[in-house]
């Protein structure tokens, strides 16, 4: 399927999760992501949800990298620019929502993107190739090529993969896994 046909599709599914679902299958996310060999790392960048998107929330993983003592990284987005900017969250890190609903920090302690060892990646479809679907504005994209090349990609999704994604560009940057509520893919 093409990416747009692909947001399409997996936007309608979305949107029929009720809350309870969410919750529900984002707990099974987190669950599963404690078997993955990921935890020997310091700096983790996570995503927090957009909650009118019906995205994955993120609260769960959030709980896990606290009790483990991890650095935990968050972005604000850029709309000018396309970049996202990365500051280490604390406990006094303030966050609001911006224009578009995505839950941001006001400012903090900045981070650079060749620091960070994890990322978990917010997409609506991906394939067994561990290619992506976003929501087509490239930010995660620019962000991870600014990565180091070992970062570890990881894409959280409520729903299993597509067979291909048949428009996959040269600068669209592969997941290392993606995990479900009932699968762990390996790329």
């Amino acid at each position: 399927m093409l990416k747009s046909d692909l947001r399409k599709t997996y936007k309608l599914l979305r949107n029929n999760l009720s809350v309870n679902d969410i919750e529900d299958l984002s707990l099974e996310i987190a669950n599963k992501l404690l078997k993955l060999p990921i935890w020997d790392y310091s700096f983790y960048h996570i995503f927090l949800a957009i909650s009118e998107q019906k995205e994955v929330d993120t609260d769960f993983i959030l709980n896990i990298l606290s009790g483990k003592d991890k650095h935990i990284v968050v972005s604000k987005s850029d709309f000018k620019t396309g970049e996202m900017i990365n500051y280490l969250l604390t406990d006094s890190t303030l966050i609001k929502k911006n224009s578009y609903n995505i839950p941001e920090p006001v400012d903090g302690i900045e981070i650079a993107a060749n620091k960070i060892d994890v990322v978990f990646i917010p997409l609506l479809a991906f394939d067994q190739k561990g290619n992506r679907v976003g929501y087509g504005k490239g930010f995660y994209d620019r962000f991870l090529s600014q990565c180091k090349p070992e970062t570890i990609k990881i894409g959280l999704s409520f729903f299993d993969a597509e067979l291909q994604i048949q428009d996959v560009h040269n600068n669209d940057i592969t997941l290392d896994y993606c995990v479900t509520p009932k699968n762990i893919y390996t790329f």
